[in-house]
């Protein structure tokens, strides 16, 4: 039985030799070299069923060439020096008749590091089909056993990102990632959730499985409850995909030209500067980037090279920076600190059941869907709940309710928060539950 297979990624040091090798042939005032090589697996399953076992790997070299304010980039899939020298060659022909950026920055100086090591766990890097296709199987056994039907996703992947300049700019990471994301389904009922880590082995496939069963057998002949405003509980899958809205729009440039909830304006509306050290939102909201978090042990760098460590996004409710891009930070006399990922929030000891357990009345949101804007400026969106949202009584789920669209201004609903839960991981975020005193249902949707 073979339950492993051989990655092809190359080696740091192959890629690292890579990037020289460009930089030695270039002929440009300044260039960027950047290596790309992913190695992703999937299976998908559908009705208790697998109906998609596959792995792809990809290769990609990419070389931005400057002259003066002028750059242009191109790019290549294949290794060999036949194919990398006109690639170079290729960028800048480009870059030569480019018009000038006017945004031009120079390029960035070497960096240090942080000497820790990403994670990247071997068996998930050579992680066979037929490891994940068992573990799929007992997905769906599980599933069956219960009359449910279960569809989703099992995915691994090991990635190689190095970065070189001409200023001296040097790195290079590996790391691993797995995901497992699941639908239930069973007569008018469904629930989902998603899990993501550093290794396979930390997903707990079987137990989540069980968890979504028991909530789609739940959430069956849902009742309906008039729109309005109530307390919410959020599983930490729902929280997520508001709370990535949030820090997707702390952008300096917005806030500092009035496009933004973090804009400050005089009172003809005119921009005067941003709201950060303004308390926002509550107490409870500490937001960090951390890419050493246990739960992640991401890349020390992002994509341009520049370092990649702690630092304070939102701290007992107030903002302490916001994204700048490098041209926006030079032009306002600003540090630079890259963007502003990946998210970890702080949560608590307590579990999701101990939010629910201390609710008189109110309702659970186990996932926030197609969430899309209404108003930027003051960053209210809409979308709608799915896949199990329930009405609490008394500290416990009385009873399944149908879904329902809201219309939400986030800033408000960060400052209503009064209690959360432990972390998980979804994706590159690591979000609590969450229990917020205020949340507006403006009407009842027909989703599932």
């Amino acid at each position: 039985m073979t339950l492993a297979t051989n990655s092809i990624l190359i080696s740091t040091d192959e890629a690292l030799s890579l990037l020289e090798t460009v930089l030695h042939n270039s002929e440009a005032e300044d260039v960027t070299v950047t290596l790309n090589n992913t190695e992703e697996s999937l299976t998908r399953f559908s009705e208790n069923q697998i109906s998609q076992n596959l792995t792809t790997t990809q290769f990609n070299l990419s070389i931005t060439s400057y002259f003066g304010k002028r750059c242009a980039t191109s790019s290549t899939n294949e290794l060999n020096p036949d194919t990398i020298i006109p690639t170079i060659r290729r960028s800048e022909e480009l870059a030569r008749v480019a018009p000038e950026d006017p945004e031009w920055v120079p390029l960035l100086e070497p960096q240090t590091y942080d000497h820790r090591i990403p994670a990247f766990d071997p068996e998930t890097a050579h992680l066979s089909p037929l490891r994940r296709g068992e573990m799929v199987q007992k997905v769906c056994q599980l599933s069956a056993k219960s009359n449910v039907e279960a569809s989703g996703t099992l995915s691994s992947e090991a990635v190689l990102y190095a970065v070189a300049n001409s200023r001296g700019v040097r790195a290079c990471n590996r790391l691993t990632v797995a995901d497992f994301s699941v639908t239930a389904r069973i007569e008018t009922g469904s629930a989902w959730t998603q899990r993501t880590a550093c290794s396979v082995n930390q997903l707990p496939t079987e137990q989540l499985t069980e968890t979504i069963i028991n909530r789609a057998i739940l959430s069956r002949n849902p009742r309906e409850v008039s729109p309005g405003i109530y307390p919410v509980i959020f599983d930490g899958a729902a929280f997520t995909d508001l709370l990535e809205w949030v820090i997707w729009n702390l952008d300096a440039r917005a806030a500092d030209e009035g496009r933004s909830f973090m804009s400050r304006t005089n009172s003809e509306g005119k921009p005067i500067g941003n709201r950060i050290g303004e308390q926002l939102f509550s107490p409870l909201i500490q937001v960090q980037r951390n890419p050493a978090y246990l739960l992640l042990q991401s890349s020390t760098f992002f994509q341009d090279g520049m370092r990649k460590d702690e630092l304070d996004i939102i701290k007992d409710g107030i903002p302490q920076t916001l994204s700048y891009s490098r041209y926006w930070a030079k032009k306002q006399g600003k540090m630079f600190h890259g963007g502003l990922f990946p998210i970890v929030m702080s949560g608590s000891n307590q579990s999701l059941e101990d939010l629910i357990s201390q609710t008189e009345q109110g309702i659970l949101v186990s996932r926030a869907w197609y969430v899309r804007y209404v108003n930027p400026r003051t960053l209210e969106v809409t979308g709608m709940t799915r896949d199990g949202t329930f009405w609490i009584e008394q500290g416990k789920i009385a009873y399944p309710i149908k879904n329902m669209r809201f219309n939400q201004c986030l800033p408000e609903l960060l400052n209503q928060v009064e209690a959360l839960s432990s972390v998980e991981r979804y994706g590159n975020t690591v979000v609590p539950g969450v229990k917020v005193k205020a949340f507006n249902f403006s009407s009842i949707t027909d989703s599932v």
